[in-house]
């Protein structure tokens, strides 16, 4: 009875991370700063259960952005943090350009996004343990503080 129980905890908590990313909502602010697998599925849980990220994305609040090409960011820096951190440290390569891409930077912008990002590297990845969320919030700040570069993250 016990495997059984077990067995379904963990069904439910590996639905809900496939329906609802860490990003934002109440499970992402209650795990925030903890890095792993175990507190992402947590925050995936815990929003999927509430269903609060939903509420979060439509208002603006929770820790949610409203900017659908901010959300999609957010969405690939969680499968590919290390790709981009080291990609950002160069100032160079395919996952740059793809958040890039997914931020709707144009083509005449994009020098501009590489260096304000590589230049600002130890702001967005102070250090080993930050999270996908706390980066792709130092990104929007940073770009939010660009005079060229805050149109893209604009809500």
């Amino acid at each position: 009875m016990k495997k059984i129980a077990v067995a379904g905890i963990l069904l439910l908590g590996l639905q809900s991370a496939a329906y609802a990313q860490p990003g934002c909502g109440v499970g992402a602010m209650i795990w925030k700063g903890q890095s792993g697998i175990a507190p992402h599925v947590l925050a995936a849980t815990t929003n999927g259960t509430f269903g609060n990220q939903t509420f979060g994305m439509t208002t603006g609040t929770l820790g949610c952005s409203t900017n659908q090409s901010v959300q999609s960011m957010a969405m690939y820096m969680d499968s590919n943090i290390d790709k981009v951190a080291r990609d950002m440290s160069r100032g160079a390569g395919e996952n740059l350009d793809t958040l890039a891409v997914l931020l709707g930077v144009e083509e005449a912008d994009r020098a501009n996004f590489r260096q304000v990002l590589q230049d600002n590297f130890a702001a967005i990845f102070p250090d080993s343990e930050t999270t996908s969320g706390e980066a792709v919030d130092a990104i929007v700040t940073l770009l939010e503080q660009n005079e060229s570069l805050s149109k893209y993250v604009a809500a």
